[in-house]
Formats: structure tokens, C-alpha cells, sequence
């Protein structure tokens, strides 16, 4: 019964990926935010809308449990996604970037299968390039806004980003604690980042 439930649970959610495709990316219908409460919302809504940017953020906060600097990691990937915005805004053309960002996913999903402590470098760097990544993709959203929406977006993107990625790893950490044993929650969940990605990779790949 319980795998039947969990085989049920992944196919929904792998149906409400591509679903969510057709609206992520655009919580205010696809216009560019032209006031401080438009950049907010935008900047709110972009990373939960779009199930590819809340698939790698609870992957982030799912793998940061794995190490001591949990907290700072997850830190560290919302960071790096202003520096992807950043580097859109500046007009770098980033090639095949949603390729790129479901790539991004399987590799995030499959480490929690695995679910194997990996030196902190490797972390840091895997979460650096990943959140540049989806950073760039979110920074698309924001291209040609006035400094007052602009900085509305980003305080959304860092409030809700680290709000999922802090949660997820609050309650990753309880979930995976040794009076629990060696509970496959955490192997769930990267099964269906892996399925998210792969969803995104295919839509990509056939469009």
C-alpha cells in the first residue's frame, strides 16, 4: 500500500510539473513589474509558480541536512541566484539556460537518492552554479524595470527562497534524525525533483 501511494503521489506531482510549465515564470501574467509592490509579488510568487525554481530550492534545503553548514548552503544558493539575475540583466546570453536549469534538477534529485555526505567544497560549488543558473532564468522577469521594482524583486526572491530552503532543511533535519533510523523521505523527495527536471528537460527538448 505504501508504495502504491508513493508511486501515486510522484505521478501527480510529476502531472502538476508540467501543468505549472505553462505558468511559471509569470505570476503577473508575463508583464514586466512597474512599482515596488509588483516587483515584490513578482519576486514572491516566481520561485513557487515556477515548480522548476521550488523543486531545486527544496532539493537545496533536502541535500543541506547532509552537512554542518546546512544553514549557510542554503544561504549561499539564494545569494548566488541574485548574482544569476545579475549576470541577465547585464545582457550575458546564457545558451539552452532552461536545458540548463533541468539538468540542474536531475543532478540535485539524483544526489538525493544517493544521499551520500559530500565534502563542503563540492556542495558549495554544486549550489553556487545551480542558484546562478536559476537566478538567470529568474532574472528574465525583471528585465527593463526601474531600480524601485528591481530592488522589490530581489527582497521577494531572498524572503521567499530562504523561507522554503531554511523550512525544508528545519524539517529535513528532524526527519533524519538518529532516533529515526533511516527513514526514505529523503530519497522520495529526490525522486521527484528527478521527475520535476526530467518533465522540464522533455518540454524542452520537444518544443
Amino acid at each position: 500500500m505504501k508504495i502504491n501511494a508513493v508511486k501515486t503521489v510522484v505521478a501527480s506531482l510529476a502531472l502538476v510539473a508540467s501543468a505549472a510549465s505553462a505558468l511559471a515564470h509569470h505570476p503577473m501574467g508575463g508583464m514586466t513589474p512597474t512599482t515596488f509592490i509588483e516587483g515584490l509579488l513578482s519576486g514572491l510568487g516566481h520561485p513557487v509558480i515556477g515548480i522548476d525554481h521550488l523543486a531545486a530550492v527544496v532539493a537545496v534545503g533536502c541535500l543541506a541536512v547532509l552537512h554542518r553548514s546546512g544553514t549557510m548552503s542554503v544561504l549561499g544558493y539564494v545569494l548566488a541566484t541574485f548574482v544569476g539575475v545579475a549576470i541577465h540583466l547585464r545582457g550575458t546570453t546564457v545558451p539552452a539556460e532552461e536545458i540548463l536549469v533541468a539538468i540542474s534538477l536531475l543532478l540535485l534529485g539524483a544526489l538525493l537518492v544517493w544521499r551520500q555526505p559530500m565534502q563542503t567544497v563540492v556542495v558549495v560549488t554544486l549550489f553556487v552554479v545551480t542558484g546562478l543558473l536559476h537566478g538567470y532564468v529568474l532574472g528574465e522577469s525583471i528585465v527593463g524595470a526601474e531600480p524601485a521594482p528591481l530592488a522589490s524583486y530581489i527582497l521577494g526572491l531572498a524572503v521567499i527562497q530562504s523561507a522554503i530552503g531554511l523550512g525544508v532543511l528545519m524539517v529535513a533535519r528532524r526527519l533524519v534524525a538518529p532516533a529515526l533510523g533511516n527513514p526514505p523521505t529523503l530519497r522520495i523527495a529526490g525522486a521527484v525533483v528527478v521527475i520535476v527536471g526530467a518533465v522540464a528537460l522533455l518540454q524542452q527538448l520537444t518544443t
